[in-house]
């Protein structure tokens, strides 16, 4: 179960065409990217990085995307996600 942070409730509007991209990584963060259609046709995108208990690591609002599907804002918002989610967790460390 994810806990949603004030990012995504100040961004959620459920009577706005939207389409939603959920994946789980392999350690068990959890990636939750939306595109919807702004009232004015603009297309917009929340993007989630959540950790396997489901606390939020990561939610953000990235600029509206004037122009661009919703297909191809949602594949670029995955990709960004799944960015974010290696770069936010810890580094390994190996002994010598």
């Amino acid at each position: 179960m994810r806990i949603r942070g004030d990012v995504f409730w100040q961004w959620a509007d459920p009577s706005l065409h939207h389409r939603t991209h959920d994946e789980t990584l392999d350690d068990g963060t959890f990636i939750d990217v939306q595109v919807r259609l702004s009232s004015t046709g603009i297309t917009q995108m929340f993007i989630g990085v959540y950790a396997a208990s489901g606390m939020a690591i990561h939610e953000e609002v990235p600029d509206s995307r004037p122009g661009e599907s919703m297909t191809r804002a949602l594949a670029w918002g995955v990709g960004c996600a799944r960015r974010l989610a290696i770069d936010l967790q810890p580094a390994v460390r190996h002994a010598a």
